[in-house]
């Protein structure tokens, strides 16, 4: 069996990863199995560098379909046709794509349209949002995947009120705890921990991505000022890209125990979640990682795609209110957060899970 994997864009990798552990295991074993990996974006991309490979201990992909076009219209086309390309060169057996970017809709299309089974990784979550570009990516790449693989029973429920048949559907539990449970002893100390003299579970780590929540500028610095106003004093560490940074500065705002930090490593950035007294956050990934390691989460959104770290894990969405925020910064610092607990198959074993099931079915 032949499996094309597709990533278009940074995030997918850490779920990738471990799919590509287990696929050269079940080969090592004597299963007829093997993959190529493509990422659809420009082989000069930045935000690909060679650490991230290393840090994730798996392969380069062997080709790039090098589309980088800003407009959603042109990449999507521009995917297409190149991804066309790609599979008449190198037939294959199956298509995997993964979450809900414009890649994963694009390539599921096109390999719909040459009769190429498609799996989808991280199936079935919904915002209920239809002007997000992203629903629509995940409602026409689920309705066209023959093997829709979920981290959760919400995200069954959601393919089954969408009529999807049940036998299309394979709970597999959530990757990303995959690659958290293969690195967690691999993280790596960032020369920043000693530089500022962080202490394990005694400072909060910040993590923001969207723009959407900066540019509304007003309500961005009620939310920074809250948090280092109930912070008491404790250290608050926020590696955060360029775009964001600047935006902070822009806001004049003087905090001793606020220190921002560029981007980090995977395992840099891994070693700083697992040693936070809390992490507050935009990204439904990290929120997810926190609740695996069972650290207090603040989500600054007022959706999760995954319920479960909020109804099962420790994670709580505060959307974009400063006072929410502040209140649950509160019951942190005052020792009142929930305990939370493990969802049902985030064990680590996802991956196996999904290459057996390809290798009985597909």
């Amino acid at each position: 069996m032949k499996i094309t994997i597709v990533a278009g864009a940074r995030p997918n990798f850490m779920k990738i990863a471990p799919i590509t552990r287990a696929i050269d295991k079940a080969r090592e074993q004597g299963k007829e199995i093997s993959y190529r990996l493509i990422y659809t974006g420009l082989s000069s991309d930045s935000s690909l560098d060679p650490s991230l490979f290393v840090d994730l201990n798996m392969k380069k992909p062997v080709a790039y379909l090098e589309v980088g076009f800003e407009n959603l219209t042109e990449r999507t086309g521009g995917i297409m046709l190149a991804f066309e390309k790609e599979l008449k060169e190198n037939p294959t057996n199956v298509v995997l794509v993964v979450d809900d970017l414009t890649s994963t809709m694009a390539c599921a299309i096109v390999a719909k349209k040459q009769n190429i089974k498609v799996a989808h990784l991280v199936a079935g979550t919904r915002s209920f949002d239809m002007s997000m570009p992203k629903e629509v990516n995940r409602m026409i790449t689920d309705g066209l995947s023959d093997f829709l693989f979920t981290a959760g029973m919400g995200a069954n429920r959601n393919l089954n009120q969408t009529g999807t048949g049940n036998e299309q559907v394979f709970l597999v539990g959530n990757i990303l705890m995959d690659s958290l449970r293969y690195n967690r002893n691999r993280f790596i100390k960032p020369a920043s921990f000693d530089i500022l003299g962080l202490k394990e579970k005694n400072y909060f780590l910040l993590t923001i991505n969207r723009h959407a929540l900066i540019e509304n500028k007003e309500n961005f610095k009620e939310l920074i000022e809250r948090l280092i106003l109930e912070s008491q004093g404790t250290t608050i560490v926020a590696p955060l890209h360029t775009y964001v940074r600047d935006a902070i500065n822009e806001l004049n705002i003087k905090a001793p125990n606020l220190h921002v930090l560029p981007p980090q490593s995977y395992l840099s950035f891994g070693y700083l979640t697992n040693k936070a007294k809390a992490i507050i956050t935009d990204s439904g990934n990290v929120a997810e990682e926190a609740t695996f390691l069972g650290i207090p989460c603040i989500t600054l959104n007022t959706y999760v795609e995954h319920p479960e770290t909020c109804s099962i894990g420790t994670n709580e969405l505060v959307g974009e209110n400063a006072e929410k925020l502040g209140n649950a910064v509160s019951k942190i610092m005052q020792g009142e957060w929930k305990q939370g607990s493990l969802p049902e198959r985030w064990d680590g074993r996802t991956a196996d899970r999904i290459v057996q099931t390809l290798l009985q079915q597909a």
